[in-house]
């Protein structure tokens, strides 16, 4: 059923899985990041292509990996789960989600690692197949577009506002933080994932 209570959950879910703030310190740690226009063509792209990523495991996710597969959504699950806390973890002990190789322009971030693993990634492309079982996929592509933009605009304005924490030397603890929630954010996962497996044996 379409209620807004429904679609600010699944938003809020969604945006807690793409999670704005490693795409701030991400940004903000490539070389070439003063370029306004590169950031603006990097997050144009790698929104846009981590939409469609979505937008088509919302439409054929289930049909093409239950029905064609037969690959369970509690697989998707604790798969996701895991690749998700791994990410988690390295926020925890090392404060960095991810590390960009520094040879590399930043224009050549924008679908890899940018639109997948780190907007599209396993869990995202979990929740929104089991959110389109729940929700349907009206309510899931809106939902998913909205987190996506809210996403776009931290990417935006990545630069001010990591020099903003810096200034406050709140870069570390903000990491971690993160790191922590999103490792719980696995766990929960992992476990749904378990609790669906169990319940069909």
């Amino acid at each position: 059923m379409f209620t807004v209570q429904t679609l600010a959950a699944a938003t809020i879910y969604l945006l807690a899985l793409i999670n704005p703030i490693s795409k701030v310190f991400f940004l903000a740690s490539a070389e070439d990041v003063k370029r306004g226009r590169d950031l603006l063509i990097v997050s144009l792209e790698s929104s846009a292509a981590a939409l469609l990523i979505l937008v088509v495991f919302i439409i054929l996710g289930n049909i093409v990996f239950t029905q064609v597969f037969h690959v369970d959504i509690y697989s998707f699950e604790i798969l996701g789960g895991i690749v998700l806390f791994s990410m988690g973890y390295r926020a925890l002990t090392k404060g960095v989600f991810y590390e960009a190789q520094e040879s590399q322009h930043l224009t050549e971030h924008a679908i890899m690692p940018l639109a997948s693993p780190l907007i599209a990634g396993p869990a995202t492309i979990t929740a929104v197949i089991a959110l389109t079982a729940q929700n349907g996929m009206l309510q899931t592509s809106l939902a998913t577009f909205i987190a996506i933009a809210i996403n776009f605009v931290f990417m935006l304005i990545a630069i001010p506002l990591f020099n903003l924490l810096r200034h406050y030397n709140l870069i570390g603890a903000l990491i971690r933080v993160t790191g922590l929630i999103v490792s719980m954010i696995s766990v929960q996962l992992i476990l749904e994932g378990l609790r669906r497996w169990i319940a069909t044996l």
